[in-house]
């Protein structure tokens, strides 16, 4: 009977040992790497983008997507590129979301050391066994001309680079229009925020799946 009991109990272990493996398995990590915009400034948290990212995972058949948002108000893409090592280290993602960049244009960063900076993100990423997904920004035109088309141009130019999906413009549909921006006249709004999700989710999607 002994023997029995000990037979029993050595085959749930190995069972729950096998869930567990296979549970660990099929869980994939989404790292979204950003700024403010992805930081909920001045947006109910429940209510930001990445929360309905969270929301739409679930209603799609990718549950087993973790999303760990390791955005912060105010990141620039040097920020962004002293944190990743750390962050892909303790997180292994799967996936990783740099939505960065728009700091550095608003303060008139020279493009080359933005795209530089973003140029080792996404190696990094690579290197790491993920995929990135990098999110285009845009700047006022009253920074001249110049200065503005240069600094757009870095996010196809590195998507093209380095083989990765690209978010055209993360606040398409949303820059020009006042009720979708709060005061200060950079990040949107509440009722933004789901925009925000549809310009993203098109290129996102295809990446998880």
């Amino acid at each position: 009977m002994h023997t029995a009991r000990r037979s029993a109990r050595s085959i749930l272990l190995v069972f729950l040992a096998f869930f567990s493996a296979h549970s660990l398995a099929s869980q994939n990590t989404l790292l979204i790497l950003g700024d403010s915009l992805s930081a909920a400034y001045g947006v109910p948290s429940e209510t930001a983008w990445v929360q309905l990212l969270k929301q739409r995972l679930q209603n799609n058949g990718l549950a087993q997507w973790q999303v760990i948002n390791a955005s912060i108000s105010g990141e620039t893409t040097d920020g962004g590129a002293r944190r990743l090592p750390r962050l892909i280290e303790e997180n292994n993602p799967d996936v990783v979301i740099i939505e960065l960049g728009g700091n550095d244009g608003l303060r008139g960063f020279p493009p080359n050391v933005i795209e530089s900076n973003l140029a080792s993100m996404i190696t990094l990423v690579q290197k790491s066994g993920a995929r990135a997904v990098l999110v285009g920004m845009q700047i006022p035109p009253n920074y001249g001309q110049r200065y503005t088309s240069t600094f757009a141009d870095i996010f196809p130019k590195l998507s093209d680079r380095f083989d990765t999906a690209l978010v055209p413009f993360f606040l398409e549909g949303i820059y020009d229009q006042e009720a979708l921006m709060q005061e200060d006249g950079i990040h949107p709004t509440d009722e933004a925020q789901s925009q925000l999700l549809e310009n993203v989710w098109p290129v996102l999607k295809p990446v998880l799946r």
